[in-house]
């Protein structure tokens, strides 16, 4: 089999999963050699320099001196079931043979292996008829290009990009010319060096194809070094997938250094980041005591397999301490098993430092810091002129620590070497972990500092910036450059005949460059995607006193609003201080201009911008009257607009001194009578209330008081939260006190932590115990949570909250790490309650005694007694809500076997219960041929077909929220509104509705979230069978285009039939059905915000919960412009507010995971239906949880017969059924549907 009839290996790894052969260390070291067998004949000039070189070990050497031995370790992984075989060429570069004087010798054994290899595999092709491919090695050589080896010099670097690309050209092209049809850079621990050696393939590649030879696959494989999760050079999984997704690469995968399964998060990280198929090769295990490895092949085998059957691999095999007897018993376990289906490629900007970070539409502005820069920053510009290195990097953390998520670097001057500086200061950075987190922004006028400076990043920077200055060709040159480095581009806007300063020009320029960078035709070998290319269309000096300055504001934001429209995909960024220079001194002014510019700007759809976060101010809180003089500066609204602005920023510097404060009124000071009491009493009445005005300064006075921080803390603080706790679980309190309480809390805490942190050798005892909460991997709900370690954290626990999506891994690392008495785990979706049984099965298999707490929305006590509680010998507590967990887990603690007592007998009841259940299910084709399903469809032909995004106000959507949860959410149980005059809590809740509407005002006052959301509508039909639903994608093409939502159908025997299912709803023949994602962005940052830094617990679960209300709104809100306009089925409906929350229309929404379709991977059919993460910024996890938090997505069925319905339990025929529909194995179908199986 040639190579030209050989099948394509990227396909071939989509229909099977393909095996990769094993080590080769372990192997040759058995073959017992000697140092003769590395040495050739002593007449061959090449080798008279190593005559008397110790050689052995050196393994390499055997494609030019035992080439035999080579070629029956190749053919015996061959036989064991290998479909690609490597060449033992993982040190072939003239870099890592330095180390044996054998540099020169590189090429010739790249050549050699290769053809070992390739003669092997052409051999068993041809015996066996089955396709095997030869995989040149490239390894990573001992040196790393981003990591100083002198701790005294962390600038230095022991190898250099440019040497580390010679060396990798040379070894690539020795790999194909002796026959190697993939190439793979492997066991990468430096990013860096990796991009240095896709740099020298794809320059190979090139040269190659221009000569008339076929490009070959490229895969790409990194190592894990330890349980950090991170590369040697610091970089995450994502970070390395981001850094070199610019390559289009066959597989993206994992070698080395671990054992499978400690590979297995690691592998889900870089696939759920990568757009290429996977692979995974790992060591046989850990290394041993004595530098072996214990993994046997079936234990190798049963873990790979289990990944393979978990969606998460296209590509197997092993690394070190592999044989064939490893290999052979992989190829068997993922014989048959599905390959892993890549996602597509990303509509986002991706970047990278050690960590990604992706710049998603709930990302409002980037903000680049602007502070390392010679230009912008004198302080910056000293430490680079003096040598004062600290300093210079302290500036750069200091951006990073004030939220720069980019860090702009500019170290242009004329009286310093630019590349040489540039290099200088990056080397330095990327050793300060805490900084190089972030992505680079390289930025000079000058090409060879900005190339000097993409040899430098292991991520994925920017580059700042190329223009057409220099004329399209040079343009061309350098944007090539950029892609081949792997780097974003910022584009100004200027052009031959100088920089574009008005409207047409700027777009004229930005239209030009991006035609040129995206069309493969203009000339750029490897076009960028759209959501790399940055465009800056020049902001300008305003309000100079030159009336053709006027516009150059308002020009630069309305180019802002025309690019964003017409340049699809691409970002806009500016430097945001420019605006302002006239106002130089007066920082007044300044804030003011860049605040107003901002806002205007980002309206208009400005991405990012590089900016001193010190010199914004808040738009909302400016002073009127300059917030107005400035808009019309800005915005050009008058022709003395300059001028009356002078005339008041002279005003404000003349005033700068303040005015006198007022006085007090009679009344205020009745009601800070109690600032007269004692301090200890002032901190329990502000605890008790929830007043945190005075925390801060309270806290200190009692710590200069008492002497101690412990003292405040276990003294007037804890007598308060006590206080809170008594009134709390005699229900005199309320939840929406307590975590006002908390806020008072947790911010007089902060205040302390400096001297408790001080005086920790006085800090025990002040906690009555360790707590870990988390919401399990693949959910991202939290308020239920956040609202119980509220609790706690208020009645003396000491909580550690690990957040939203965290694998049990880390859960019981931490609570290890911690000492913790109690892990505490919540959940809001199905595909949660599963992850809370592996949480016990993994906390069983190690061992452990912990009580584990249950809680969330989707748990139960049945769930709980009957499939969790069996997978742990510990104790088991499912939590009904917040006001239990308090004495759960003081039960747990201190009496935990009562504790388990108690719990074990309502378990064991459950059980019985469920076990005497008889659920009699009649078979499938029997419920089939008993259902209600419509014969017509509905009598209305929408006008919308297609998808079309949707953002209603907050206004619109506040007027039909159903306010009956937001109490739920709460715990005040009653229905809007009878229950603000409920007599047990309605003095409560009328607080808290109260509280409610202040902040929602706020909300839509200062447009703090954003509804954004995507419906559609298609022509439909019923399936033949009955139980799916079929969507015409594309009904004016000219081929039809079909997607399949399927659904389930009830099984539980009834007395009179009718066997519902959803597709039951649509005709069989000339229907439509419509679907939607709708969400409210913002709230999640402004509650991490709230929490986090400002204490405020109150606050920030307020926010979710509001945030939540006016999700639900939005889908009510959207199934109503359906069912009245897109579809209009029913144009004349005009209900009111609580006739649409009682659902008194046509038609229903059902969602995926909910009772009628619980199918959650149905979301996964949704998003690609509606595009949703293009077209409303929502993503969603592995498991289908929606993020941003707040969100809601379904189907719209519009026939009047259409119900909600439960499908209750299913059969295994159904199951059977439905995996051969989905296209899954059983196994996967019992995986997702599990609370259905009977």
């Amino acid at each position: 089999m040639s190579a030209l009839s050989r099948p394509d290996l990227r396909a071939l790894a989509q229909e099977r999963i393909l095996v990769l052969d094993g080590g080769y260390g372990t192997l040759l070291q058995q073959q017992g050699l000697e140092e003769e067998d590395f040495h050739r004949p002593a007449q061959d000039p090449a080798w008279e320099p190593l005559r008397e070189v110790t050689l052995k070990g050196n393994f390499d050497l055997l494609a030019l001196t035992r080439p035999e031995v080579l070629a029956q370790v190749h053919r015996a992984y061959l036989e064991a079931g290998a479909d690609l075989l490597t060449t033992n060429t993982f040190t072939s570069t003239t870099i890592a043979q330095a180390d044996y004087e054998a540099g020169h010798l590189a090429h010739a054994m790249n050549v050699a292996s290769a053809r070992v290899a390739r003669e092997v595999a052409d051999a068993v092709e041809a015996e066996t008829g089955r396709p095997r491919w030869v995989v040149g090695t490239l390894g990573p050589t001992n040196r790393t290009a981003s990591l100083s080896p002198d701790v005294e010099r962390p600038e230095f670097r022991a190898i250099t990009y440019d040497q580390l690309r010679e060396a990798y050209a040379e070894q690539v092209d020795g790999l194909l010319e002796g026959g190697a049809d993939v190439l793979m850079v492997e066991t990468v621990f430096d990013t860096l060096n990796a991009k240095a050696a896709l740099h020298a393939v794809g320059d190979v590649l090139d040269a190659r194809e221009a000569q008339g030879h076929a490009r070959v696959p490229v895969m790409l494989s990194g190592t894990i070094t330890d349980a950090s999760g991170r590369t040697l050079s610091g970089q995450t999984p994502e970070a390395f997938a981001v850094s070199t997704e610019h390559v289009d690469l066959a597989s993206v995968g994992l070698n080395c250094a671990l054992g499978a399964e400690e590979m297995r998060p690691h592998l889900r990280e870089l696939g759920g980041a990568s757009t290429a198929l996977t692979s995974v090769h790992p060591n046989a295990g850990l290394p041993n005591a004595f530098g072996g490895y214990d993994d046997t092949p079936e234990d190798m085998a049963e873990v790979l397999g289990d990944m393979a059957r978990e969606g998460l691999v296209n590509i197997v095999g092993g690394c070190c301490g592999t044989t064939p007897e490893h290999i052979r018993a992989i190829a068997e376990a993922v014989d048959g098993v599905a390959p892993r289906r890549a996602p597509g490629p990303t509509a986002y900007l991706r970047t990278s430092g050690l960590e990604a970070f992706t710049l998603t539409p709930d990302v409002n502005f980037v903000n680049v810091g602007e502070r390392t820069n010679l230009t912008g920053s004198p302080k910056f510009a000293r430490a680079v002129r003096e040598g004062d290195w600290d300093a210079a990097v302290a500036i750069a953390r200091q951006q990073v620590d004030a939220g720069a998520q980019i860090v702009d670097v500019n170290v242009d001057e004329g009286m310093l070497d630019g590349p040489e500086t540039m290099t200088h200061f990056l080397n330095l950075l990327a050793g300060e972990p805490d900084v190089a987190r972030v992505p680079v922004m390289i930025d000079s006028s000058r090409w060879e500092v900005l190339e000097a400076g993409l040899r430098c990043i292991q991520g994925k920077g920017v580059v700042n910036s190329l223009s057409l200055k220099d004329g399209e060709a040079e343009f061309l040159r350098r944007a090539a450059a950029v892609r081949r480095y792997g780097a974003a581009v910022v584009v100004m806007a200027f052009d031959e005949t100088g920089q574009a300063d008005t409207y047409q020009r700027r777009i004229e320029v930005c239209r030009r460059a991006y035609d040129l960078l995206t069309t493969p035709s203009a000339g750029l070998p490897d076009p960028f995607p759209a959501h790399d290319i940055i465009f800056d269309p020049n902001i300008l000096t305003v309000a100079t006193g030159m009336s053709e300055h006027d516009r150059y504001a308002l020009d630069f934001i309305e180019a802002t609003r025309w690019i964003k429209e017409n340049l699809p995909g691409a970002l806009v960024s500016g430097g945001v201080s420019n605006v302002s220079f006239s106002f130089r001194g007066n920082n007044v002014v300044r804030e003011a201009m860049h605040s107003v510019f901002l806002f205007h700007a980002i309206g208009a759809g400005l991405d990012m911008g590089i900016v001193n976060a010190g010199m914004l101010g808040v738009y909302a809180d400016l002073d009127p009257e300059l917030r107005d003089a400035v808009e019309d500066v800005v915005l050009a609204r008058r022709e003395d607009a300059t001028e009356r602005l002078i005339e008041l920023a002279e005003r404000i510097k003349a005033e700068s001194e303040g005015a006198a404060p007022g006085e007090r009124s009679a009344a205020a000071a009745a009601k800070l009578a109690w600032r007269d009491a004692p301090v200890a009493e002032r901190l329990r009445h502000a605890l008790v209330q929830g007043i945190d005005t005075y925390a801060v300064e309270d806290a200190e006075e009692a710590y200069q008081e008492l002497g101690s921080p412990l003292a405040v803390i276990e003294g007037p603080l804890m007598a308060g939260m006590d206080v809170v706790g008594d009134l709390f679980g005699a229900g005199k309190m309320f939840l929406p006190q307590v975590v006002k309480s908390a806020r008072v809390m947790k911010k007089a805490v902060a205040h302390l932590t400096p001297y408790l942190e001080a005086a920790a050798a006085e800090s025990g005892g002040h906690s009555k115990g360790r707590v870990v909460m988390a919401t399990v991997k693949g959910d991202v709900h939290d308020i239920g949570k956040n609202i119980v370690g509220v609790v706690l954290g208020c009645n003396g626990y000491e909580v550690t909250d690990l957040g939203v999506m965290v694998p049990a891994e880390k859960i019981l690392a931490t609570a290890d790490e911690l000492g913790a008495e109690v892990i505490g785990v919540s959940g809001l979706i199905t595909p949660s309650l599963d992850e809370m049984v592996s949480l016990a099965t993994e906390m069983q298999r190690r061992g452990l005694t912990t009580p584990l707490l249950i809680g969330g929305a989707t748990t139960s006590p049945a769930h709980t007694a009957v499939k969790i509680d069996p997978a742990y010998e510990g104790t088991v507590v499912h939590v009904v809500d917040a006001s239990r967990a308090v004495g759960v887990v003081a039960d747990a603690i201190h009496h935990e076997e009562k504790l388990r007592d108690r719990v074990a007998g309502s378990y064991a009841e459950l059980r019985e219960r469920h076990g005497a259940k008889d659920v009699r299910l009649v078979p499938l084709e029997e419920a089939r041929a008993s259902t209600r399903a419509v014969a017509e469809p509905v009598p209305a032909t929408p006008r919308l077909l297609g998808t079309r995004v949707v953002e209603p106000t907050l206004a619109e959507l506040v007027e039909i929220v159903d306010w009956t949860p937001f109490f739920t959410a709460w715990e005040l149980r009653g229905s809007y509104p009878r229950i603000l005059e409920d007599p047990k809590v309605g003095t409560q809740a009328r607080a808290t509705w109260e509280d409610g509407q202040r902040w929602l005002g706020r909300v839509v006052d200062e447009g703090l979230f954003t509804p954004r959301g995507v419906v559609g509508l298609w022509p439909a039909r019923r399936s033949a069978d009955g139980d799916d639903i079929v969507l015409d994608t594309a009904p004016d093409a000219p081929e039809s285009s079909t997607v399949t939502l399927h659904t389930l159908r009830q099984q539980k025997e009834r007395r009179q039939g009718g066997y519902a299912a959803l597709a039951d709803f649509v005709a069989p023949e000339g229907d439509h059905v419509g679907a939607f994602a709708v969400s409210i962005h913002g709230a999640d940052t402004l509650a991490a915000r709230l929490r986090d830094e400002e204490h405020d617990d109150y606050g920030a679960i307020m926010v979710q919960v509001l945030a939540d209300r006016l999700a639900e709104a939005f889908a009510e809100w959207v199934h109503r412009e359906v069912r009245t306009d897109l579809w209009g089925y029913a144009p004349e409906e005009d209900l009111a507010p609580h006739d649409l929350i009682r659902e008194r229309y046509d038609g229903i929404r059902p969602a995926p995971g909910y009772p009628a379709q619980p199918d959650h991977t149905e979301k996964f059919t949704l998003w690609s239906l509606l595009d949703a993460q293009e077209q409303a910024g929502m993503t969603l996890t592995e498991h289908g949880a929606m993020s941003p938090n707040s969100a809601v997505s379904g189907l719209i069925l519009g026939h009047p017969e259409s119900r909600y319905f439960s499908v209750g339990r299913i059969g295994g025929d159904q199951v059977e059924d439905y995996a051969r529909r989905k296209g899954w194995d059983v196994v996967t179908a019992e995986r997702w549907l599990g609370p259905l199986l009977h």
